[in-house]
């Protein structure tokens, strides 16, 4: 029979219920990362007597009041703590039935975010799937990535990768707890945007995750993105601790030092750091996606995509990129991700609308560089391991703001997760009657996925087929959704053959 009141391996939760969907929150995976245990491996939650109450969400992480969107994408005004390592979880009934799981990893830039937005609300998953839905926090910025073994020793070998080794914490969690919940430990999915598609990019290249879970679901990103070498976040990690005036090797002021201040500190330093995980050849002992290239994750089906106009959301803003001239965009691209072909820069002037301004047509090739060519990657290593692949390209483009963003980074979460009718969606979506049928089609794909590893199910205008180096089939999700033969095809090409010369 199923109740609210579920007992783990660390003591007894009581829960709430909506409808015919129970949930439990602000449950500790691990113990807070503070004192002692800060920039530190997470360790094993403690133990506890009586019954806690799980009907709150968890502080969140720290990280900046003034994120990047701010609450225009459902962020809610939560107070950050370096106490933040807690999960939610949504299910049918805490029954004993062995439901596939569902772990969301959030995304924000390794910067900002929780798992307790609205926007990543596990009811519909649970309702409409009968899946457990696990929506995780873990440390973010400079407490979840700072690289200090170069500045502290070997005691802080892993400090760059706190904010990975958190997930993983939390799928052990998993592991150890999730039938109390109704979950199957042996059918767990990952699956996570932005960031968190970068985190799960990471953890199918991760040793220390192997085994924790089953199959992958990559939204707009790999693990290629926000990666850092372990020179470059040394680097980085110097410049925080000399802004926050700590001397290397002051063990004392790292460990006391106000949280807010030591966040304010690397925020004051602004685009000169950039957090993610690093490749220090301990943790993570290989740049991630040249692991999955030697078949790291060869056992591991995957479903991976973008949105057509990922990097329009960045323009928005930061409204300077659609002021430049075209020599300044092409600057600040240059900046951004490197020498761009000449070759490649007139294709993108001339492939599309030539009535497009010119910072729209630049624009796609920071989508490319940053999202595209990662996924693309990803997908061919895996083909060529022998690993089941599943593509998508989200093309519904949003009306709001006149129409600039397009299909832009972000927009299909509230469409995955079937919660378009959460406050404040449609200022992003808009409210087009089309919303609802793509929601059902993607809502519907990833349980599928989740549940059997093939994202088909009756409400896909047609078959879903595989991708591999013959057909490369991509499924568009669109007003007319439809699988469409290796779209990504031309833009490649232009890239390939420009950087081979």
């Amino acid at each position: 029979m199923a109740n609210t009141l579920v007992e783990t391996r660390y003591g007894k939760l009581q829960g709430s219920k909506n409808g015919s969907v129970y949930c439990w929150k602000g449950v500790p995976y691990a113990k807070a990362p503070v004192g002692e245990l800060r920039f530190q491996p997470p360790q094993p939650p403690e133990p506890w007597t009586g019954v806690r109450d799980a009907t709150k969400f968890g502080s969140v992480a720290m990280q900046p009041a003034d994120a990047l969107f701010g609450g225009g994408l459902g962020r809610v005004a939560e107070s950050g703590s370096e106490d933040c390592l807690f999960l939610n979880i949504w299910s049918s009934g805490a029954d004993g039935k062995k439901r596939p799981v569902m772990v969301w990893i959030h995304g924000g830039a390794f910067l900002f975010g929780s798992g307790s937005m609205p926007w990543y609300d596990g009811t519909q998953f649970a309702k409409h799937g009968d899946v457990v839905v696990v929506t995780i926090n873990y440390r973010l910025n400079v407490f979840g990535f700072l690289h200090l073994v170069d500045l502290f020793g070997e005691d802080y070998a892993a400090s760059g990768n706190c904010g990975i080794l958190d997930q993983i914490a939390a799928l052990r969690w998993v592991q150890e707890n999730i039938e109390a919940f109704g979950g199957d430990p042996k059918q767990v999915t990952i699956f996570g945007e932005s960031a968190g598609a970068a985190s799960v990019g990471t953890l199918l290249a991760m040793p220390e995750a192997k085994g924790l879970f089953q199959k992958a679901i990559l939204q707009s990103g790999s693990g290629a993105l926000l990666l850092n070498s372990a020179a470059k976040a040394s680097v980085m990690a110097e410049k925080i601790l000399h802004q926050a005036g700590i001397r290397p090797g002051d063990r004392d002021r790292l460990l006391t030092i106000p949280a807010e201040q030591l966040l304010q500190a690397a925020l004051s330093l602004g685009s000169q750091v950039s957090y993610g995980p690093v490749v220090d050849g301990k943790a993570l002992p290989h740049h991630p996606i040249e692991a999955l290239k030697e078949g790291a994750a060869r056992d591991i089906p995957i479903l991976i995509g973008v949105t057509k106009d990922e990097y329009n959301l960045f323009a928005i803003t930061d409204p300077t990129w659609t002021t430049l001239s075209e020599q300044q965009l092409l600057q600040r691209i240059y900046r951004e991700v490197g020498p761009v072909p000449q070759q490649v820069v007139d294709y993108y002037l001339h492939a599309g609308d030539e009535s497009e301004p010119t910072w729209q047509k630049l624009l796609r090739i920071m989508t490319y560089r940053v999202f595209t060519n990662g996924m693309l990657r990803t997908a061919d290593y895996q083909v060529e391991q022998g690993a089941k692949v599943w593509m998508y390209r989200f093309d519904y483009e949003t009306p709001v703001l006149g129409g600039k963003l397009k299909a832009c980074h972000t927009l299909e979460l509230p469409f995955v997760f079937a919660n378009l009718h959460q406050p404040g969606i449609a200022n992003f979506t808009g409210d087009s009657p089309n919303r609802e049928r793509i929601s059902k089609q993607m809502h519907h794909a990833w349980i599928s996925f989740a549940r059997s590893g093939d994202p088909n199910h009756d409400s896909l205008p047609e078959k879903w087929q595989a991708y591999d180096f013959g057909k490369r089939a991509v499924m568009i999700f669109d007003a007319s959704s439809h699988v469409a033969e290796n779209p990504f095809g031309k833009e490649r090409a232009v890239w390939e053959t420009s950087i081979a010369k």
